[in-house]
């Protein structure tokens, strides 16, 4: 019987972002085709949610789904969202098992592609000597202590291997510093030339907002501020996938539970320990609704009127 591959994405409320994670899909399809199924499900704002898209493989003969998050890093989303949604949807078929893998997160095949991602920027542009460039590693930011020093980690290897002047981690929110601060401390260092690299997989709010506090900086400074595409379905993310998917079939997906604030005391973080696995998307599960682009639906629909009040 043939098992299945549940995608888990986020969700987003840009349309090309969601273009660009069906993209992804599309290609992982047809690169397993002739042993899986595949599917995917969006956290939250968009359609599918995990359990549509469960129910379908369950009513298509799938019984083994194996859940690799399309996430970069293990916060709470990693930890605590999709396992909380998997678990729940384990519980609607006896015969049904759910396997989940593990996030990218630290990994030869982001840091080849980041160092992939920054070569070819660095093409595009006159030459300035590294060691007269700073680089900027952006993450999304979270309230997880151990994915965010992840990020740093990353940043570090980047510094070290390829001979920046200085390198430094940014998040886009949640975390600190912040991206627009980030920025403004990196702008007192006299660089010559500034490269920001995003740690995101496509378009969508947040890479925006990096995007444009770029473009701020460098059209109001001296110094050169630039910044790098997203990572995308390019074949090195596509091989991290395999990897996460073998993991999954094999049992060893396993989490990094020494510095997981949620297991141990992580200092600021003590209260969190012990804390009970929950979903923190529900109210904002699947609620970019489609009904706009019908031609047969009215204007004024629910839908409509809830992205209203929402502002999306």
């Amino acid at each position: 019987m043939k098992e299945g591959i549940l995608l888990c994405g986020h969700g987003t409320r840009r349309e090309a972002g969601v273009k660009s994670f069906k993209k992804l899909v599309s290609i992982l399809k047809e690169r397993y085709q002739d042993s899986y199924e595949v599917d995917y499900g969006f956290l939250e704002f968009n359609h599918p949610t995990y359990e549509a898209a469960v129910e379908r493989m369950y009513l298509n003969g799938i019984r083994k789904i194996y859940a690799l998050p399309v996430i970069l890093f293990a916060g709470s989303h990693a930890k605590n969202d999709i396992p909380y949604e998997l678990n729940t949807l384990q519980t609607y078929h006896d015969d049904l098992t759910i396997s989940m893998g593990k996030h990218i997160g630290v990994s030869s095949f982001l840091l080849d592609l980041s160092v992939k991602r920054i070569e070819e920027t660095e093409k595009n542009l006159p030459k300035v000597d590294r060691k007269d460039t700073c680089l900027v590693v952006v993450g999304r930011g979270t309230t997880d202590p151990d994915a965010n020093s992840d990020v740093a980690k990353l940043t570090s290897m980047l510094w070290d291997g390829m001979g920046f002047g200085f390198a430094t981690t940014a998040y886009s929110g949640t975390a600190y510093p912040k991206i627009d601060e980030g920025l403004q401390l990196v702008e007192k260092l006299g660089f010559k030339r500034t490269i920001v690299i995003p740690f995101f997989f496509f378009t969508g709010v947040l890479l925006e907002r990096i995007y444009t506090h770029v473009s701020e900086m460098n059209a109001n400074s001296d110094l050169e501020y630039v910044y790098t595409d997203p990572f995308g379905a390019d074949e090195l993310i596509l091989q991290a996938f395999d990897e996460r998917l073998q993991e999954a079939k094999n049992g060893t997906a396993n989490m990094n539970c020494q510095l997981c604030k949620y297991r141990k005391q992580v200092v600021g973080f003590e209260q969190d320990q012990g804390k009970e696995q929950i979903g923190h998307h529900l109210n904002v599960k699947g609620i970019l609704f489609e009904e706009d682009e019908k031609p047969q639906e009215k204007q004024n629909s629910v839908g409509s009127k809830i992205k209203k009040m929402l502002g999306i």
